[in-house]
């Protein structure tokens, strides 16, 4: 694997052990089991070819999420490549998936929305911030939730530099709650060479990833919910922590609002919630009406079926 993700999987795979809310013996692995794994792990840099008993392999950027690869393998001259997600678009931090300067035989890709478009990012990103910006005005609250790696550092990133650019805003907190979410971060500052021109150029004077209008958030107990507010909290799909409490509190008042900006899966409440339902059931077990309005705004880091995310496909088909 690529040195970032070596970094950011021990700090993964433990997250799951700690919030895996099954049986000691229903464990897949544990904090022990990581721990070994991490003597075995060889890490491979991008564009560096390795070779195991007579199979080449090397990697390119898939601009998923920091440190995720796209893997080469020729195999007596048969050449696979495997992508896992990727994503052909450009965001603030990453760079866009490589096209490899030669065609592969066999082309294995994910097709997690390979069936849908995706609104142009200029468009998504207004919806976001207007969103944020409305709700804010009408003296509401903003829930984001969001997973801790990968579109939690971008949508952080927008958000920052939104609030830089509205002075009218300084007094409104940011905050993001999310402990994994503030040790990824950690791993984020110290591959800012494997991101894009953009985060490249602006470390050399500033480091991106310090917020200047963001905090962290510990817990519910810390949170002084005196006004309107920005949070961004994991876990993404609202089925507990901060999130959820956060939901169960704000979700009966008409002038809050909900901002899912990713893809969920099926049986949560973020799942549940976008559909727009009259009511809601809460922690408690108690029921109580949606008034909070809800929007679904996509920045999952996957290519779609768009014709500027598919070079990839037509690049080998050529």
């Amino acid at each position: 694997m690529t040195h970032a993700t070596k970094a950011i999987y021990k700090l993964l795979l433990s997250d799951y052990v700690k919030v895996s809310k099954v049986s000691v013996e229903d464990m897949l692995y544990d904090e022990q089991d990581i721990l070994r794994s991490m003597d075995k792990i060889e890490v491979i840099d991008f564009h560096q070819t390795l070779e195991v008993n007579g199979i080449r392999f090397w990697c390119y950027t898939a601009g998923h999420v920091l440190g995720a690869a796209m893997f080469m393998v020729d195999i007596a001259g048969v050449r696979v490549l495997y992508t896992g997600d990727y994503s052909r678009e450009e965001d603030r931090h990453l760079r866009a998936a490589e096209t490899p300067q030669f065609s592969p035989d066999i082309c294995i890709i994910e097709s997690t929305y390979g069936v849908q478009l995706h609104q142009p990012r200029h468009i998504r990103e207004k919806r976001f911030t207007d969103v944020i910006h409305t709700t804010i005005s009408q003296g509401g609250r903003v829930l984001i939730p969001a997973y801790a790696l990968g579109r939690a550092q971008e949508l952080l990133l927008i958000l920052d530099e939104y609030w830089s650019n509205h002075p009218e805003l300084h007094n409104i907190p940011i905050y993001y709650a999310s402990p994994l979410a503030k040790r990824c971060m950690a791993v984020y500052q110290t591959y800012i060479n494997a991101m894009n021109e953009r985060i490249r150029s602006q470390f050399v004077t500033s480091n991106p990833f310090d917020f200047k209008h963001i905090s962290p958030l510990k817990s519910i107990e810390s949170f002084n919910d005196v006004g309107p507010s920005v949070v961004m909290a994991s876990p993404g799909g609202l089925q507990s922590g901060l999130s959820r409490q956060l939901f169960d509190m704000w979700c009966s008042d008409k002038k809050n609002a909900c901002v899912v900006p990713g893809f969920v899966v099926e049986g949560t409440l973020a799942k549940t919630v976008i559909t727009e339902p009259k009511e809601v059931t809460l922690m408690n077990g108690l029921t109580a009406p949606l008034n909070m309005q809800v929007h679904y705004i996509s920045f999952s880091a996957h290519a779609g079926f768009c014709p500027d995310e598919y070079i990839l496909e037509r690049a080998y088909a050529s």
